[in-house]
Formats: C-alpha cells, sequence, structure tokens
C-alpha cells in the first residue's frame, strides 16, 4: 500500500480511501451486516486505512456499521465522518449550530466506538451559521481531545480560508474526477497554498468511469442515478465517448477505465485521496490496481488534450 499526508498535522492515511455510504444507505440491494463487516475487514487486509462515513447516512446506521466492524483496528485505521444535518436527516435541513457540532461528535464517538474523532467534516456549508462559528466549535472539541482533524465538504474556497483562519483545516472532501472538474478553478489552489488535503468523493462518477453503464442500465427506484440528469439513456449515450476515450488509452496502460480514472486523481497532486465507494471485493481489488498504473507527464498531457474534445451532458444533481 501508498501513504499519503492530508494537511499539515501529520494525518497519514492509504492513498487510496474507502467511501462506506453504500454498505447501509442509497441503492439496493444491499448486502447484509456480516457481509459488510467481512468486506471492511477485507479492505484493512488490504491497506486501506482510511474510511468515510456519516451519521446522515442511514441515518445512524452506517456509523454503526464502520464503528462495530473496524473496532478491532483502533489505533490503526482512520475514520471521517460528518456533521451539518437537521436531525441527521438530509431533508430537514442545515445545522451547523456548535451545540449542534458538539452533540454530533459525542454521538458519533459512541457510534463509531472510539474516543476521538479522527476527522470531523462540516458536511455542507450552513449560510446560516458563520464558518467562523463553525471552526470555532470543532477547535475546542479538538482542544478536548474529542476530535483530532478538522474537515470540510462542498466549501468555496473563500469559506476555506476563513475556517482555516480559526482552526487549521486538514482535508476538503468535494467531487472530484475525470467527469466533474469544478474544484480545479480555485479550490484546489487554495488547498495547494494553505496545505490542505483533498478528499474526492464519487472519484468514478457514481460509477459511470467504470465503463459498466450502459443507456440500457436500469436503476432501481432507492438509486440516485434513477434521479440524475447524467444517467438518462440519452445523456449515458453522449457521455460514452468518455468511456471510448478512456479505453482506449487504458489499452496502453494495461489499465481498467476504473483504474485509469483513480490513477489520474492520484497523479493530480501528491495530497489528494479518493475515496471511492465499493461493496464487493472484486470491484475493491480492480480500484487499488490503480495504484500499479503509472502516468506519466506526457501521458497526462495526453489525456488532457484528448478530454478536452469531450463534453460531458447533464448536470451532476
Amino acid at each position: 500500500m501508498q501513504w499519503r499526508r492530508l494537511g499539515k498535522n501529520g494525518l497519514e492515511v492509504s492513498a487510496l480511501g474507502l467511501g462506506c455510504m453504500r454498505m447501509s444507505f442509497g441503492d439496493t440491494p444491499i448486502g447484509t451486516k456480516e457481509e459488510m463487516i467481512s468486506f471492511l475487514h477485507a479492505a484493512v487486509d488490504r491497506g486501506v486505512t482510511f474510511f468515510d462515513t456519516a451519521e446522515v447516512y442511514g441515518p445512524f446506521t452506517n456509523e454503526e456499521l464502520v464503528g462495530e466492524a473496524l473496532e478491532p483496528f483502533k489505533g490503526k485505521v482512520v475514520i471521517a465522518t460528518k456533521f451539518g444535518f437537521k436531525n441527521a436527516k438530509v431533508g430537514d435541513g442545515l445545522d451547523s449550530r456548535p451545540e449542534r457540532i458538539k452533540q454530533v461528535a459525542e454521538e458519533s464517538c459512541k457510534r463509531l466506538r472510539v474516543a476521538a474523532l479522527d476527522l470531523f467534516y462540516q458536511h455542507r456549508p450552513d449560510p446560516n451559521v458563520p464558518i467562523e462559528d463553525v471552526a470555532g466549535a470543532v477547535k475546542e472539541l479538538i482542544q478536548q481531545g474529542k476530535v483530532r482533524h478538522f474537515g470540510l465538504s462542498e466549501s468555496p474556497a473563500e469559506v476555506i480560508r476563513r475556517a482555516h483562519a480559526v482552526q487549521p483545516v486538514t482535508a476538503i472532501q468535494s467531487e472530484y474526477s475525470l467527469w466533474f472538474r469544478e474544484v480545479e478553478k480555485d479550490v484546489l489552489p487554495t488547498c495547494a497554498e494553505l496545505g490542505i488535503g483533498f478528499v474526492p468523493y464519487s472519484p468514478l462518477g457514481r460509477g459511470f468511469l467504470t465503463g459498466t453503464v450502459t443507456e440500457n442500465t436500469k436503476f432501481d427506484k432507492s438509486d440516485i442515478r434513477s434521479r440524475n440528469p447524467r444517467f438518462t439513456p440519452e445523456a449515458i449515450r453522449t457521455n460514452r465517448t468518455l468511456i471510448d476515450v478512456m479505453e482506449k488509452i487504458g489499452q496502453q496502460k494495461r489499465a481498467t477505465p476504473a483504474q485509469l480514472a483513480l490513477a489520474w486523481l492520484l497523479a493530480q497532486k501528491p495530497w489528494i485521496v479518493p475515496i471511492p465507494g465499493s461493496r464487493k471485493i472484486e470491484r475493491l481489488d480492480e480500484n487499488l490496481g490503480a495504484l500499479r498504473v503509472a502516468l506519466m507527464p506526457d501521458d497526462l498531457r495526453a489525456i488532457e488534450a484528448t478530454l478536452s474534445t469531450v463534453t460531458v451532458q447533464g448536470s451532476r444533481y
């Protein structure tokens, strides 16, 4: 396993993490708890040390699953979780009030079976609570030994700067992949300037960049992709051009489209740690194979030149 450092405060993790949301939340069918615990143990056996969850996934069931599965590996793994929604339900709106943040920290520690949260993200910016108050609340938790590192998710550069001035931010988590690159405009440059790590979620474009989705793919109504503009048959047909490009380049590197997509992210910055979600051993092993794909500067320039001719159809939400 390769290792990477997030931020300047010594948080070292495996170069690829694991997004855990879909192990108990989201599209069906979901495996049994025992199957998912076995899967998480297999990930640890393969060297993965960075796991991502949130109270809102379920709510609560994902943290409980991750906590139970990873309890035997205390001190050997890093678990990131999140606060920021009222009643831990997306539909109830945002809530990053300091008292709520402290409540979530206490409850998440219990569900994750840890004394302190390794990395505590604000799940989404809350326009009703100044980011300085949010950062101040997390700073207090860090001083109390209940949280080790502060993170933000989907925050713009200006908010990142304001938060960082109160409590150093260790990592930013936002969507980033070959088919969604908005963070390159100002978020990634801000991270580089301030010494903040970056954690891309949906690094495989919600599965599209694996090359396994076709215009005939049927999505269960529980699957977010059933309502996603990028996954209509028309959009899939158009966006297939991107997969064709990746397959052609991947053949030269003996890499699958998924491995090429992850290798491309890893090659962007040494402080980027993608967290592809998975529930199957074969997919986990394929993703980890990206660590063996070496993309040289000439490769990256060729990929960039080719992708510049591709226009992705459909908004991401």
